[in-house]
């Protein structure tokens, strides 16, 4: 069985606002993209905290703070004139080069 890698139109970098679920409303900049999982890590959305044992290297242990990744299809990228999320969708350009555009106004995406 192959594990199937999905089609990733938000890239790392890119500003993107929660559509759904516990984090919804919240802007971040998208710091992995994860394609085999169909997942993406935004700063600041879905920040787990994990407890640590103490072990030799870490002989503190504690609470680390980490940013798990949430589904793709749970965010939209930022149109920051309407402040709206946004789908992507994709268009040639006359030298043969694909441009990602914002669905709802047609803006290119830089």
């Amino acid at each position: 069985m192959t594990q199937a890698i999905f089609k990733m139109r938000i890239r790392k970098g890119d500003t993107v606002m929660v559509r759904s679920g516990k984090y919804k409303g919240k802007i971040g900049k998208v710091l992995q993209v994860h394609p085999k999982d169909n997942k993406v890590t935004v700063e600041g959305v879905n920040v787990v905290k994990r407890h640590n044992k103490p072990t030799q290297q870490r002989p503190q242990g504690g609470i680390q703070e980490l940013t798990k990744p949430i589904w793709a299809s749970k965010v939209g990228l930022l149109d920051n004139v309407a402040k709206k999320p946004s789908r992507v969708g994709f268009k040639t350009a006359a030298d043969g080069n694909k441009i990602r555009l914002l669905k709802s106004s047609g803006k290119e995406v830089k």
